[in-house]
């Protein structure tokens, strides 16, 4: 049910793809930083060998952002391509709170956008970020002051290219056409929940974005760990304590909705058993078979996870495979809407739905 795809050398430029319509070549993998340091694995010399590992396996790409442990991930990520910096496409993102005290120390705003970008050039001890990516839209800030301060950045050589993270479809489209109104920078990338369990940007963001030339470069694309392999039929594995915890809307397995997720998962475990490959490889595969995908971001926290999601290039999912997951869970359907990434703003505030307070 799966046949072998591409070079059998990961490192192979052949296996690299187009990222968007920016001309540049990306690996089918981008190597996620939000694990390393506090909020996942706080050995920076392990963190390091697995950026190492990953830049050996052929992985070009490294996606980090300055709220990731407050900075930690980015000098990590920094130390780690200290000599190996012109082989990697670097990517990191702003908007996160990067002070408890200071609601000025994030956002999207010019003036923090300004002062992210040399704190994140310190940390990553380089002088230019390939990608610079608006982490999560702000819709009461006015998309074209965001996009000045970036098309600055750009013609100041600090940043190659711009792009967004979790916006929604309409506000893709008014970024670009800002941009081209306004003679900014435009967006060339988008970076949004993707997996099988969360289908929906198949609808129509993606659609979207390639009307619009965007490499996609999804996260999650192991649904927070749902597709890790590690949730059988024989009750071997349950849904991790200390992800219910922190995000209960997501993993307290008690849900309905997150039930619904096990039992799909369930069914997903027994198809990857027939198609004699592992639930990572089947997800990351999935995922890297749409179009619209340029590489797939995935977040390990341990050298060993690593190990379990690279080769994915070599695997092809059979159209009787790809068929069966569509019947588990169907086209553009998200099976948890705390999954989404983001909702848009009315469903989230009442206030602007309705006429009365």
């Amino acid at each position: 049910m799966t046949s072998p795809l591409g070079p059998t050398d990961p490192t192979d430029p052949a296996a690299w793809r187009d990222l968007g319509s920016t001309g540049v070549k990306v690996s089918p993998l981008t190597l996620g930083a939000m694990m390393f340091g506090a909020w996942g694995n706080p050995d920076h010399d392990e963190s390091v060998r697995i950026i190492h590992r990953a830049l050996d396996a052929g992985i070009n790409v490294i996606d980090t952002a300055d709220v990731y442990s407050r900075g930690e991930s980015e000098e990590i990520v920094g130390k780690a391509i200290k000599g190996r910096r012109d082989d990697v496409f670097l990517a990191t993102k702003f908007h996160g709170a990067m002070s408890d005290a200071d609601p000025n120390q994030g956002g999207n705003s010019r003036r923090w956008i300004i002062r992210a970008v040399e704190a994140s050039l310190r940390r990553l001890q380089t002088d230019h970020l390939d990608l610079y990516q608006v982490h999560r839209p702000r819709p009461e800030i006015a998309i074209d002051d965001t996009l000045s301060a970036l098309s600055d950045l750009v013609h100041q050589g600090k940043v190659r290219y711009v792009g967004t993270s979790t916006f929604l479809p309409s506000q893709v489209v008014e970024a670009q056409w800002t941009a081209e109104r306004r003679h900014r920078e435009r967006p060339v990338t988008e970076q949004p929940p993707y997996s099988i369990l969360a289908r929906e940007v198949e609808r129509d963001l993606f659609p979207t974005a390639q009307r619009y030339g965007l490499g996609i470069l999804p996260w999650s694309p192991l649904a927070g760990g749902w597709l890790s392999g590690r949730y059988r039929r024989d009750g071997e594995g349950h849904v991790a304590s200390s992800r219910a915890q922190r995000q209960p809307a997501r993993h307290d397995p008690a849900l309905p909705e997150n039930r619904r997720k096990l039992e799909a998962v369930h069914a997903l475990q027994d198809l990857a058993d027939d198609a004699g490959v592992s639930l990572i490889h089947l997800a990351l595969a999935f995922v890297l078979e749409h179009p619209a995908v340029s590489s797939a971001i995935i977040g390990p926290r341990t050298l060993e996870q690593l190990e379990s999601q690279l080769g994915v290039e070599k695997v092809s999912l059979s159209r009787d495979v790809l068929d069966r997951i569509d019947e588990i869970v169907p086209p553009g359907t998200t099976l948890n809407e705390a999954d989404r990434g983001s909702a848009p703003p009315a469903l989230v505030d009442p206030a602007l739905r309705r006429r009365s307070p």
